[in-house]
């Protein structure tokens, strides 16, 4: 007689992950490069809104730009090691902030696209079980709460 689990539970260890909850590779490939785009979208909103007239605003673009590119780096390095393709396209969201003439609005939108994010990654992380990708979504979660409060500073300053 062999050691065979007696119920589906004890096998839980060798479970595929999609099995018992999390989210399985071609859906983390997926939202990852839903994200990159998402992401890209957003450094070339903050690159072109560097143009504005108040140097403050330029340097909190400038910053927001950074912070976006590097997790773009992020996002293609864990595509890569999940053995997926990056993707080049750039988020619809570029458009459609690059539309608003006014800084301040333009900047409320920005942040309410960081707020996506935000919300897309809360929903992700549970069923993220690789700890490396995990960590990294963490601290991009980290890094948009950031960026979202001293967005929402600058602008209820009014500057």
């Amino acid at each position: 007689m062999t050691n065979q689990p007696s119920s589906p539970p004890c096998g839980a260890a060798e479970a595929d992950d999609v099995y018992i909850g999390y989210a399985g590779r071609n859906e983390l490939l997926l939202v990852l490069n839903e994200l990159l785009e998402a992401e890209r979208a957003g450094a070339k909103v903050a690159l072109a809104s560097t143009k504005a007239v108040a140097d403050d605003y330029a340097a909190l673009m400038r910053q927001v730009r950074d912070d976006e590119a590097h997790w773009c780096e992020m996002l293609d390095r864990q595509i890569r090691r999940l053995g997926g393709t990056p993707s080049a396209a750039t988020g619809a969201f570029r458009e459609k902030a690059l539309a608003i003439a006014d800084p301040l609005e333009r900047l409320a939108f920005l942040n309410r696209g960081q707020g996506w994010v935000v919300r897309k990654l809360v929903e992700l992380l549970p069923r993220v079980r690789d700890d490396a990708l995990h960590a990294d979504l963490n601290a991009m979660v980290a890094g948009h709460r950031t960026n979202i409060d001293i967005a929402n500073a600058f602008h209820s300053s009014g500057s």
